[in-house]
């Protein structure tokens, strides 16, 4: 018995070594391409996250501190174009809308803000980010526990992606930080496994709105 206990052990140890091990080449990989907002190469175009709406269908601070990010980019020169990438699939939680309202509230022409409304995933975002919104090359505007994992995802899914923390120079919450932990490691599976995005619409929208 005693020996069962200790091979289960065993393996219990194991798997999370080789959890501990995979979050960590994730996190690593593509650590340097994380810049500050003054440093931020320029590209076509800024990714932004979608993260919640807040009651009254307005954004969550986390997503209004990427917004705000992304409106810094925009202003400064540094992109020419906002693609906003919300789960819009539960009835009367429109992310993409509140994201863009807010952005046009903000001075921010609505020409410029293009919207994909299927990103259920920081996968899907970018996975559609390139395939359908022919993005190659993208600063990506999201807090900065979340940009190990979507640096990691864009870059292997074609895009030449460098990364702004909106939360610059703020600590980082432990519960967000041991979720990442699990979801880096699911992000590489789904890498390596080129799953396809969780909506089959292929089609960008054809005017802001």
């Amino acid at each position: 018995m005693l020996a069962v206990a200790a091979v289960l052990v065993a393996l219990l140890g194991l798997g999370v070594a080789v959890v501990l091990g995979l979050s960590h080449f994730v996190r690593l990989r593509y650590q340097g391409r994380i810049v500050p907002l003054a440093g931020a190469p320029e590209a076509p175009l800024a990714l932004v996250f979608g993260a919640g709406l807040a009651p009254g269908a307005v954004p969550s601070p986390v997503l209004a501190q990427r917004l705000d990010a992304a409106i810094a980019l925009w202003r400064q020169g540094k992109v020419r174009a906002l693609l906003v990438s919300g789960d819009n699939s539960a009835p009367f939680h429109d992310e993409t809308r509140a994201m863009r309202r807010y952005l046009v509230e903000r001075g921010v022409p609505d020409a410029v803000v293009l919207g994909d409304e299927a990103g259920l995933s920081t996968y899907d975002s970018c996975l559609r980010a390139h395939t359908v919104f022919g993005a190659n090359r993208a600063v990506l505007v999201t807090q900065r526990f979340h940009l190990s994992r979507a640096l990691f995802i864009a870059n292997s899914v074609g895009i030449d992606a460098w990364g702004v923390a909106a939360d610059e120079g703020r600590a980082t919450p432990w519960r967000y930080t041991l979720r990442e932990t699990l979801s880096r490691v699911l992000a590489l599976a789904m890498v390596v496994l080129e799953v396809e995005p969780g909506s089959l619409n292929s089609r960008p929208p054809a005017a802001p709105r």
